[in-house]
C-alpha cells in the first residue's frame, strides 16, 4: 500500500479548499443556512460544474471522474473544514452509489449522468434516527423494522395501475426537503412476507409533500418527507433486496464522513491554536502555559489519528467496493465498470473489519473533543453566537445524533469482527 497522495490528489484538495476559502467564509456560510433550500445553489454549481465533485467517485461511463472513494473523501474532508453546507454528502455518498449498483441500464443512464453534472440533487429518504442502522453502522437489521417493519409507520408499498405507489413519511432526512429525487425504502408484501426495496420519487411528484425541518446543525439541512398515494419508480428490479445494498453502502458512507469529520476538527483546532497564540492574560500569550499546550498537544495526537484512520478507511472502501457481490444482473454491470482488487487484498479489507465505522467512531471522538477545546479556550467568545466555533461543535454533536454514537459504532465493529468471542475463547 503506498500511502502517498497522488498529483491530482493534492490538486482536489489544493483547489477545493482554495476556492471554499473565498466563497464559505463565516458569513457566506451564515446566509447560505438561512435560505429556504439551506445551501447556496450558485456554490453548488462551482462545486458540481467547475470541479465536478459528484462525479468523483462515478465511472466514466455515465459522465463521472472514474475516481474511487479515496477522492470523494478527500473533498468532503475540505467541504468539512469549512463546514460547507452543500449537496454532496446526500447526492453523492449516500444516493449516487445506490442508483449506480442497483438501477437498471436505462436508470443509471438516465440519471447519473445529471447526477455527475450537478444538474440532479439527491437524497436517501431513510429517517434521521434509523440512519445509522440501516446503513449498518450500529446494528443490522436484517427486517428491516428501521422502516416500518410492514407495521403502521415508515413507507409502505403497493402496486397501482402502471407501477407503484407509495404511502407514508420519514422525518429528518437530509436535504430531503430540495432534492430533486428521492431515493425512498419501502416496505412491500405486507407484514408477513414484508422485504424492503428502493424506490425513486420526483421531487414534484403528485402526493409529496416536504418541509424542512428544525436541525441542532443548521450546516446539515433535514426535511420531513410525507408521501400520500404517491406514483414511483421501482430501483433495479424486484428481486434485488435493498438491505444487503444498504449495509455494504454503509462502508464507504463512513469513510467520506469520517473524512468529513476530520476536516471539520483539523480546522477549529487550527482557529483555536491561532487564537490562543494571540490572546493575553497576565501579560503572556495564553497559548504559553503548559497546562493549554498539553490540551492542544492531545487534541491534536487525537486528530491525526483520526485522519490516518479515514484515509485508510477510504482506501479500504476503494479496493474493496468493485469485489463486492452483486444482488442482481444490474449490479453485476456496475460493478464491471471497476478494476477488481486482487483476492490477497479483497480478503485484506473484507466487510467484517468495519473500517469505516470504526474510522467514523475515531473523527466524531476527534471532533467533538476538538470542537469543545476549542470553545473553552476561546473563553467568553466561543460561547457566543456570533463566533463559529459553536457551529463545529454543534457538528460534532449533530453527526453523532445521525451516525452515532460512537459506543454504539465501535461495538457494532467488534462484533461484527467476533472481538469479544476470540477473547473469550
Amino acid at each position: 500500500m503506498d500511502a502517498r497522495f497522488t498529483d491530482e490528489q493534492d490538486e482536489i484538495r489544493r483547489t477545493l479548499r482554495e476556492l471554499l476559502g473565498k466563497r464559505c467564509g463565516p458569513e457566506e456560510l451564515r446566509a447560505a443556512v438561512d435560505t429556504p433550500a439551506g445551501h447556496d445553489p450558485a456554490l453548488w454549481a462551482l462545486l458540481a460544474g467547475r470541479l465536478g465533485l459528484p462525479a468523483l467517485a462515478l465511472p466514466e461511463t455515465y459522465g463521472g471522474a472514474g475516481c474511487t472513494v479515496t477522492e470523494l473523501a478527500l473533498a468532503c474532508e475540505e467541504t468539512g473544514r469549512a463546514l460547507a453546507p452543500t449537496p454532496l454528502p446526500a447526492t453523492a455518498v449516500l444516493a449516487a452509489p445506490l442508483l449506480l449498483a442497483l438501477g437498471t441500464g436505462a436508470q443509471r443512464a438516465a440519471l447519473l449522468p445529471r447526477i455527475a453534472s450537478g444538474e440532479l440533487t439527491a437524497a436517501l429518504a431513510v429517517p434521521g434516527p434509523a440512519l445509522a442502522t440501516a446503513l449498518a453502522l450500529t446494528g443490522h437489521d436484517r427486517r428491516g423494522r428501521w422502516a416500518g417493519g410492514g407495521r403502521a409507520g415508515g413507507v409502505q408499498a403497493r402496486r397501482a395501475e402502471g407501477g407503484w405507489q407509495l404511502y407514508g413519511q420519514a422525518d429528518q432526512v437530509l436535504d430531503g426537503h430540495s432534492a430533486e429525487l428521492l431515493v425512498v425504502p419501502a416496505h412491500t408484501g405486507g407484514f408477513a412476507r414484508s422485504r424492503v426495496l428502493l424506490f425513486l420519487v420526483r421531487g414534484d411528484a403528485t402526493g409529496l409533500t416536504r418541509v424542512r425541518q428544525t436541525a441542532l446543525d443548521a450546516t446539515r439541512p433535514q426535511g420531513r418527507i410525507q408521501l400520500r398515494d404517491v406514483p414511483a419508480e421501482l430501483l433495479g428490479c424486484e428481486d434485488s433486496d435493498a438491505l444487503p445494498a444498504l449495509a455494504r453502502l454503509g462502508d464507504t458512507a463512513a469513510a467520506c464522513l469520517a473524512a468529513e469529520a476530520v476536516g471539520a476538527a483539523a480546522r477549529v483546532l487550527e482557529r483555536t491554536v491561532e487564537y490562543v497564540g494571540q490572546r493575553e492574560q497576565f501579560g503572556r500569550p495564553v497559548g504559553s502555559f503548559q497546562a493549554v499546550k498539553h490540551r492542544l498537544a492531545d487534541a491534536y495526537v487525537e486528530v491525526q489519528a483520526a485522519r490516518s484512520a479515514a484515509y485508510y478507511a477510504a482506501w479500504a472502501a476503494a479496493t474493496q467496493a468493485p469485489a463486492a457481490a452483486p444482488t442482481s444482473a444490474a449490479a453485476t454491470e456496475a460493478t464491471t465498470a471497476v478494476t477488481a482488487p486482487s483476492s490477497a487484498t479483497a480478503a485484506a479489507t473484507a466487510p467484517e473489519e468495519k473500517a469505516g465505522a470504526l474510522a467514523l467512531a475515531q473523527a466524531l471522538e476527534a471532533l467533538r473533543r476538538a470542537a469543545a477545546e476549542g470553545i473553552q479556550l476561546h473563553g467568553g467568545i466561543g460561547f457566543t453566537w456570533e463566533h463559529e466555533a459553536h457551529l463545529y461543535f454543534k457538528r460534532a454533536a449533530g453527526d453523532e445524533l445521525l451516525f452515532g454514537p460512537v459506543h454504539r459504532l465501535r461495538a457494532h465493529a467488534a462484533d461484527a469482527a467476533h472481538v469479544f468471542e476470540e477473547a473469550g475463547t
